[in-house]
């Protein structure tokens, strides 16, 4: 057992990550395809009983094996200080995938420490897969490693344009000029495009409109496979960020895809 404040090993937190993003993947994949009632939150986006119930269950997995750490999730908010050790959590991320029955919802959990994102986690119930990267360590998915591809050139990527009609209305002059670049460009939501830029399938994402517990997750998932994450203007993702995110397989590519976004 931790004891609160022990910092725990970077082997410790993977296993914890995996153990606990596959066991709470099971509760949502007890409401999977199953009716459901939808609540509309404060933002209208909608909620269930699929995502109470998944992020109660990792909280309770947090507070027994970390005691004094904090966490912060979508929909029950802070708990403890978010300047030390600090879990955060995206239960069901893609709620609408997963009331539609679409397969690529996710879970999201990530480990900072001091406000620096040193674990990330994306589990994909429905497919079976789970991603995770540790600062400094290395990115596996189901326990394989795995890397972004070397793609350098916007004009050879896999581009993926993430929430298409917001990008569209926040910034139209980019969305114009991206929608004609890239070798193959898909337009998508939620978590899975950036751990696909982990994977070497994707190799760039645009997106806008995240909170924290949709972004800090994806942290340190794509820098250990060798890619770039930051903001629209290439400033490190924080808890304050304003949740336009840029995911990209290499420095390259992530300096052309800023320069199309500075537009």
């Amino acid at each position: 057992m931790q004891t609160p404040m022990q910092t725990p090993t970077p082997a410790e937190l993977v296993a914890f990550a995996r153990d606990t993003a596959e066991r709470a993947g099971a509760v949502a994949m007890r409401h999977f395809r199953t009716p459901l009632a939808i609540d509309a939150k404060a933002d209208d986006s909608p909620v269930t009983l699929a995502d109470r119930d998944t992020e109660r269950a990792i909280r309770q997995a947090i507070a027994a094996r970390f005691p004094g750490h904090a966490i912060l999730g979508e929909e029950f908010g802070s708990e403890g200080a978010t300047d030390g050790p600090l879990w955060v959590v995206d239960p069901i991320d893609g709620t609408r995938s997963f009331v539609a029955g679409q397969p690529t919802f996710g879970l999201l959990l990530a480990h900072l420490n001091a406000g620096r994102p040193v674990l990330g986690a994306v589990h994909m119930p429905a497919l079976g897969e789970t991603f995770i990267g540790v600062a400094g360590g290395e990115a596996t998915l189901n326990g394989q490693r795995i890397r972004c591809r070397d793609v350098t050139s916007l004009d050879d990527a896999v581009l993926f344009l993430n929430e298409a009609e917001r990008l569209q209305r926040i910034a139209p002059e980019a969305f114009a000029a991206l929608g004609t670049r890239g070798r193959v460009r898909r337009l998508a939501y939620d978590c899975y495009p950036h751990a696909s830029v982990a994977a070497g399938f994707v190799d760039a994402v645009i997106d806008c409109g995240l909170e924290p517990y949709d972004y800090l997750p994806l942290v340190a998932l794509v820098e250990a496979a060798g890619g770039v994450i930051t903001d629209w203007r290439g400033r490190p993702l924080g808890l304050n960020s304003d949740g336009r995110v840029v995911t990209a397989a290499t420095q390259a590519l992530h300096a052309e895809l800023l320069a199309l976004l500075a537009r």
